[in-house]
C-alpha cells in the first residue's frame, strides 16, 4: 500500500486525492467528447461538472457527518475541516459519502437545467459513463491508500492492509474489495455503452447506471460489512439499504420506459377500451 504517492515540498500527495483528480479529468474529457456527438455545448458540460462537483462534495460531507455522528461529535473540528477530514483513522476516506455526493450532484444539475432550460435526462445520460469510469479510477486510490477493504479470506489473491496509515500492524489476509470495485465499474461502463447503442428512451442510460451501481454496491457490501462498512438495519449496511431504495425506484422506471417505447402499454389500453366498449 502507498497512501502517499509523492511530495511536493512539504505537501504530501495522497493516493486517494490524486486518483480522485485523475478521475475528474478523465471523466470530464470523456463527457466532452460524448457531448460533441450529442450536440451539447462544452460550456454547459463544464458548468454542470463544476457545479455538480462542488454540490456533490458538500452533500457527501454532510451525509457522512449524519451517518457517523458519534465520530464527529467526538472530533468536532473535522465537521468544518473537510480537507483535513478526508482520510479516516484507518487511512481511508473519511468525510465523503458516494450516495450523498451523487444526490448533491443530481440536485445541482437539476437546478442548472431548470435555469438554462436544458433537458436534465439528456445531460444525465451524457455524464453517466463518466461516473462509472471515475468511480473505477477512484477505487484504485482506495487500494493504494489501504482503505475500504473487505473481510478476511483465504483466497490466493487476498491482501493484507495496514490498520492505520503509519502503523506496521497489518490486517488478516482480506478481500481487496477496492479492486473488485474497479472491475465491476468497468463492466458497468461497458454495459452502459451497449445499452446506449439500443437506447429506447431519454434517461435510460442514467437510470441503468443507478440500477447497475446499486446491484454492484449491494453485493460488494457483503464482503465489507462489519469491517469497513457498518451494519445499519436488518443485517444490512447503510449503503445496502440505500441501494435497495434506488432499485425500488429505477426498476419500475426502466420497465415503464421500455414498455411505453415498445407500444405495449398503449396496446393494453386499447384492449381495455375495446373490452369495455363490447360490454356496453
Amino acid at each position: 500500500m502507498r497512501s502517499v504517492l509523492f511530495q511536493i515540498g512539504p505537501v504530501p500527495i495522497r493516493a486517494y486525492g490524486f486518483m480522485l483528480w485523475i478521475a475528474l479529468v478523465v471523466g470530464l474529457a470523456l463527457t466532452l467528447r460524448r457531448g460533441r456527438r450529442a450536440e451539447i455545448t462544452s460550456s454547459h458540460i463544464v458548468d454542470v461538472a463544476l457545479y455538480g462537483l462542488v454540490a456533490g462534495i458538500v452533500a457527501a460531507h454532510i451525509t457522512s457527518i449524519l451517518l457517523d455522528l458519534r465520530y464527529y461529535l467526538a472530533n468536532p473540528k473535522e465537521v468544518f475541516g473537510l480537507w483535513t477530514g478526508l482520510f479516516s483513522r484507518s487511512g481511508g476516506l473519511r468525510g465523503l459519502s458516494f450516495h450523498g455526493g451523487l444526490a448533491g450532484g443530481v440536485l445541482a444539475t437539476l437546478l442548472y437545467c431548470r435555469k438554462k432550460r436544458l433537458s436534465f435526462l439528456r445531460l444525465a445520460d451524457l455524464f453517466s459513463p463518466a461516473l462509472a469510469l471515475g468511480y473505477a479510477i477512484t477505487r484504485i486510490g482506495c487500494f493504494l491508500n489501504g482503505c475500504c477493504y473487505g473481510i478476511p479470506t483465504n483466497l490466493p489473491w487476498a491482501v493484507r492492509f495496514r490498520v492505520a496509515p503509519d502503523s506496521s500492524v497489518l490486517t488478516l489476509p482480506s478481500h481487496p474489495t477496492q479492486l473488485y470495485a474497479v472491475v465491476s465499474n468497468l463492466i458497468i461502463l461497458w454495459l452502459l455503452f451497449l445499452i446506449e447503442k439500443r437506447q429506447r428512451f431519454t434517461g435510460q442510460i442514467f437510470v441503468s447506471y443507478l440500477a447497475l451501481y446499486s446491484v454492484y454496491r449491494f453485493l460488494i457490501e457483503f464482503l465489507r460489512r462489519g469491517v469497513t462498512a457498518e451494519i445499519a438495519f436488518a443485517g444490512l449496511t447503510q449503503a445496502q439499504v440505500v441501494s435497495l431504495l434506488i432499485l425500488g425506484v429505477t426498476i419500475p422506471i426502466m420497465v415503464k420506459g421500455l414498455l411505453l417505447k415498445s407500444g405495449a402499454v398503449q396496446q393494453c389500453r386499447d384492449a381495455r377500451r375495446a373490452h369495455s366498449g363490447s360490454k356496453r
